[in-house]
């Protein structure tokens, strides 16, 4: 039985109405407003290419949450190493605790 402990998966529907699972691997806010790096949930563990999306969260004209694509370049490529150094961080305190629980 496969157990996913400690996985963020969230559901979303497209404008076409097809559903994916999607795995968040980071969070961060920046100027006011929080994005995601998403992975297909169902992804290949073994595969050496993980196909990352970055998805900005908003409301819409309802006030309903919705995630949205970053157009803006200079927006995708410096929230895109915030993500970066969130993941690299997360690794090194993981890293940490595991050679803690070792001692």
């Amino acid at each position: 039985m496969d157990q996913d402990f400690g996985r963020d998966v969230i559901s979303i529907t497209n404008e076409e109405g097809e559903e994916f699972e999607l795995e968040v691997l980071s969070s961060v806010t920046y100027k006011g407003a929080e994005y995601l790096a998403l992975t297909p949930a169902d992804a290949d563990e073994d595969t050496d290419e993980l196909e990352v999306n970055i998805l900005k969260t908003a409301t819409d004209e309802h006030g309903e949450p919705i995630l949205v694509v970053v157009d803006d370049n200079e927006e995708l490529e410096t929230v895109y190493d915030l993500l970066m150094e969130n993941l690299y961080d997360e690794d090194e305190d993981d890293a940490d605790e595991d050679a803690d629980s070792e001692d």
